[in-house]
């Protein structure tokens, strides 16, 4: 079969590797869809420690289970579903509590467990036992399933934010993350949604995912004043950056109302180290914290808003690329052409079925 092998940073190569071998208590995925996520993108140019190469990498999933071991009884041959990233070890104490997220071991697919850019992938017994495996309808193609990933982690910042019904937010950054944000706005029943980008071409992309929200092109007007403005000097409830700058991070604490909600959820990579003004967060009794990756509820939950139409997965993928042109689809995902890009092991017409 073929693979998109990781072989050093800054190389990715498709390569003829032998089919996997399912164990006993094991299943074999075919990989229909792997979605890029910015990830990736880090692990490509800068490495990651949970990463040995060669590697393959891809942890946003979707395909057909081909083969189960004689122990596994999760899944079954013909079954369609989708992954998380995540892989609870299902042991730790963090675990035990339903914190996986914060997991001693942090196992992840596409880091310790091989990833999605290769035509047929080995679910191991503790993916299997513990991680995010969910079936998927058959009204859902594969390729939008493969957006429940990144919408899983979505929802799991705004849950730890203690966002819902009556709230208001500013979301300062607008990627996917950023515009899956958007979208899920409306779903917790936000109050006031404001939305920041600095390309004024980006922001104009992020319009269709919420169009009564209140849009500012950071390039032409001053973030935090205007926030602070229209919200009578009051600020917002959460202000999420899912944008990893120092910037961000920055305007969002400054924007938050008293006994408000700071998320940096965007982690700032190659960036300085962000300095605070701490007598802010004291004053106004607020609450910074971060979030990362999702739970399996978080992913169950994320297949079935994008199955119910409440999440648009479809308009995220802008574009998809055959397994053999992985290195072009990394390319399309840093030129910000578009949102998400696809690839498609069993080729595009498959990934849309």
């Amino acid at each position: 079969m073929k693979a998109a092998m990781l072989e050093a940073l800054n190389s990715i190569s498709v390569q003829n590797v032998p089919d996997p071998a399912c164990g006993d208590d094991e299943a074999i995925l075919e990989v229909h869809a792997c979605a890029v996520c910015g990830s990736d993108i880090r692990i490509f140019h800068f490495g990651n420690d949970r990463v040995k190469t060669p590697a393959v990498i891809g942890h946003e999933i979707a395909g057909r289970i081909v083969k189960t071991g004689s122990a596994v009884t999760r899944v079954k041959t013909g079954d369609r579903i989708a992954l998380g990233a995540d892989v609870p070890c299902g042991t730790c104490r963090w675990c035990t509590m339903d914190m996986g997220t914060n997991c001693a071991i942090n196992y992840a697919i596409g880091y310790q467990f091989p990833g999605g850019f290769q035509e047929r992938m080995v679910l191991n017994s503790t993916t299997l036992n513990y991680g995010p495996v969910t079936p998927i309808p058959d009204s859902l193609t594969f390729a939008e399933a493969a957006i429940a990933e990144p919408l899983a982690c979505a929802l799991n910042g705004l849950e730890l934010a203690g966002f819902g019904i009556g709230k208001s937010i500013c979301i300062i950054g607008l990627g996917p993350i950023g515009c899956m944000m958007l979208e899920l706005s409306r779903v917790f029943g936000a109050s006031r949604v404001f939305a920041a980008q600095r390309s004024p071409a980006r922001l104009d992309m992020a319009r269709q995912f919420l169009p009564d929200a209140r849009f500012i092109a950071t390039e032409q007007e001053n973030l935090v004043d205007t926030v602070m403005k229209e919200t009578g000097g009051q600020g917002v409830d959460l202000a999420i950056t899912t944008a990893g700058t120092v910037q961000a991070h920055d305007d969002a604490i400054r924007m938050v109302a008293h006994r408000g909600y700071v998320n940096l959820f965007g982690g700032l990579k190659n960036q300085p180290k962000l300095t605070i003004d701490s007598n802010l967060i004291h004053y106004k009794e607020c609450f910074v914290m971060g979030s990362h990756g999702s739970l399996p509820r978080h992913h169950r939950l994320a297949v079935e808003l994008i199955a119910k139409g409440a999440v648009h997965a479809k308009k995220y993928v802008s574009a998809t690329f055959p397994l053999e042109k992985t290195a072009e689809a990394f390319a399309y995902h840093e030129s910000r052409a578009g949102l998400k890009v696809v690839v498609a092991p069993q080729g595009e017409k498959a990934a849309w079925t």
